[in-house]
């Protein structure tokens, strides 16, 4: 009885070591992939362009130390509760950037989370929402991308608090909790609408900010875009849905001229991260902007916390 008592925990350490082995690396890619990592088309960077702005990639990835937001050499700090991370370099540079990745493997790390040599990314990069882009639109964004200064240096390592600093854990946290698949148009509503939902829930990446998050860091479903704690500093991230403590009283027209201008209905200027966000959605066009508009006012309102607070 010894013997086989010792023989099952051995079987279950080898096991549990196997794992978290295994979870530093493309587990992810291993298990739960979809398979969707080449394109159905010759890229256009034109509208890799629109997806650059609509995703905000500059955001994070430009150069602290350039004044050009299209030099993406990364180092930008973004602090939150686990950490300071540092966005890595993403220019066509060779050595430093992604220049000698493959299109796959860009699709690969935007939809996956998961590096050319296998290890997982942390999910500040925010590829849970990156999920919905399609393979075409992805392919369209790395050829934009590849038109860019090439920028040398890289930026530097992450700095985390313990456990999350364990990078191992990654590859079971995505096995776990990451899910979807690329948006598809649903046919039962208007073009604008599934414009608007794509590039809110896709590119656009607004429910990782706009979120609460429960204790393993994956967005609280039932309060999606209801508002939650500023993850990079103090305060709290307003509510985008048409609750009374979000946008309930906004019109369509309001909310896209915001995404422009950056000024509420009431004459104040957003701030912060936001100020940053406008700068990005100021360059999409005009139909892009009330396609947001359309679908945030179709969504469920949530009682969220009240914008006075």
């Amino acid at each position: 009885m010894g013997r086989l008592i010792r023989s099952v925990l051995a079987a279950v350490t080898l096991a549990a070591f196997s794992a978290y082995w295994l979870s530093g690396f493309d587990a992810y890619t291993v298990f739960r992939s979809d398979g969707r990592l080449t394109s159905s088309r010759p890229p256009n960077a034109a509208n890799g362009k629109v997806l650059f702005a609509a995703g905000g990639c500059f955001s994070c990835h430009a150069s602290p130390s350039s004044p050009d937001r299209l030099h993406l050499g990364g180092g930008q700090p973004l602090k939150t509760p686990f950490g300071v991370f540092y966005p890595p370099n993403i220019s066509p540079d060779p050595l430093d950037g992604i220049g000698r990745w493959t299109q796959v493997q860009f699709i690969r790390a935007l939809r996956e989370g998961t590096a050319p040599d296998g290890h997982s990314y942390y999910p500040a990069f925010p590829y849970p929402s990156y999920r919905h882009i399609t393979p075409d639109d992805a392919a369209d964004l790395f050829a934009y991308i590849r038109t860019l200064p090439a920028v040398s240096g890289r930026a530097p390592d992450h700095d985390l608090a313990f456990p999350y600093s364990v990078r191992r854990g990654l590859g079971l946290w995505k096995l776990a909790f990451l899910e979807g698949t690329a948006i598809d148009n649903d046919p039962a509503r208007p073009a604008n609408w599934n414009r608007g939902r794509y590039l809110v829930e896709g590119v656009g990446h607004c429910a990782e900010c706009h979120s609460p998050r429960s204790l393993a860091g994956t967005i609280i479903a039932e309060k999606r875009l209801a508002g939650g704690p500023n993850l990079e500093g103090k305060g709290f991230v307003p509510n985008l849905t048409p609750d009374k403590t979000g946008l309930g009283e906004w019109s369509e027209a309001e909310i896209a001229s915001l995404l422009k201008d950056g000024f509420t209905p009431e004459f104040d200027s957003v701030g912060g991260a936001m100020a940053d966000v406008v700068r990005n959605t100021a360059q999409l066009s005009d139909a892009d902007r009330m396609a947001i508009a359309v679908y945030l006012k179709s969504l469920p309102p949530i009682a969220g916390q009240s914008r006075s607070k």
